[in-house]
């Protein structure tokens, strides 16, 4: 019983990890992944040693498969709340809405706007947006309370160069080594 214990609490730790490995890695996070992968595989090679050492014991097998299905759960909970990451969004409008687009730069959003061409040659608006993954619900939820009826998208870019995002990156970057440096000479 204490091994299958001990096996389903390792599936616990092992499968988040493996699922922020394969996100870092994904996300180009070399030095990561690689530390992320060798501790799911020291977790990995304890778990199944334990259940290769005695096969007819079908509670080992049992917390295994279990801790496994578990660890996916608690791996996507983690990914959601990390979210790390930028995300494009893309709406579309029957309307200019001024406001809408004027509240969501208040808030800090870079936001993108066009009038297109949808069915039928009907004049639409787009608004084309860039942020981080963590503010995406964000932005869904005040572009809804401003244009229930939008069509809402949004995709994880490979990469971007350039524009409001990048220059906003910099200037945070440089805002926490500044705050670093103070913090370091008050010590």
């Amino acid at each position: 019983m204490l091994q299958a214990l001990i096996i389903f609490v390792a599936q616990l730790i092992y499968v988040p990890v493996l699922t922020l490995r394969t996100i870092t890695m994904v996300k180009g996070m070399k030095g990561k992944a690689s530390a992320l992968g060798t501790l799911e595989g020291v977790i990995y090679v304890g778990a199944i040693a334990i259940v290769f050492s005695d096969l007819s014991n079908y509670l080992n097998m049992a917390a295994y498969a279990i801790g496994f299905g578990v660890g996916l759960y608690i791996g996507q909970i983690i990914e959601q709340k990390l979210a790390i990451g930028y995300v494009s969004i893309e709406v579309n409008l029957m309307n200019k809405n001024e406001p809408l687009t004027d509240r969501l730069r208040e808030v800090g959003f870079s936001v993108s706007t066009g009038e297109v061409e949808g069915m039928n040659d009907a004049k639409r608006y787009r608004l084309d947006c860039t942020a981080r993954r963590d503010r995406e619900q964000e932005f869904i939820q005040i572009v809804s309370s401003y244009e229930p009826s939008a069509f809402i998208v949004s995709y994880e870019p490979r990469n971007f160069k350039g524009g409001y995002i990048t220059k906003a990156m910099k200037k945070r970057k440089e805002k926490f080594i500044k705050s670093k440096q103070k913090g370091s000479a008050t010590l």
